[in-house]
């Protein structure tokens, strides 16, 4: 069974390559026309060689959502929020004048 592995593999890639060429919108598709990918990943598919061009150079790629951003436009956790713990500040005495009323309740 390990023995057809190499070839599953080599079929998946292959066709992961073919299916991304497909549904790669024309004006993202670099370097050559989006037909030449196509027959390029078809004809080299067996020896990756046509699979690996198309991922290498074929296609534009996007930077990852949160990698590598400059500047503070970033998900910054709460407790380094500035504002974030403003609005605590600003909720406390709140919560303060409730304890009270609960305790006095609890007094009587």
């Amino acid at each position: 069974m390990l023995r057809y592995l190499p070839f599953l593999l080599v079929l998946a890639v292959w066709i992961y390559a073919f299916i991304d060429v497909l549904n790669t919108p024309e004006k993202e598709v670099r370097h050559l026309p989006k037909v030449v990918w196509v027959i390029i990943v078809l004809l080299f598919g067996e020896v990756l060689l046509g699979p690996i061009a198309w991922f290498a150079t074929g296609k534009v790629r996007k930077a990852p959502a949160g990698g590598g951003g400059r500047g503070r436009t970033q998900w910054v956790a709460p407790d380094d929020n500035p504002e974030f713990l403003k609005s605590l500040r600003d909720d406390t005495p709140d919560e303060d004048d409730n304890d009270r009323k609960r305790d006095k309740g609890s007094d009587s």
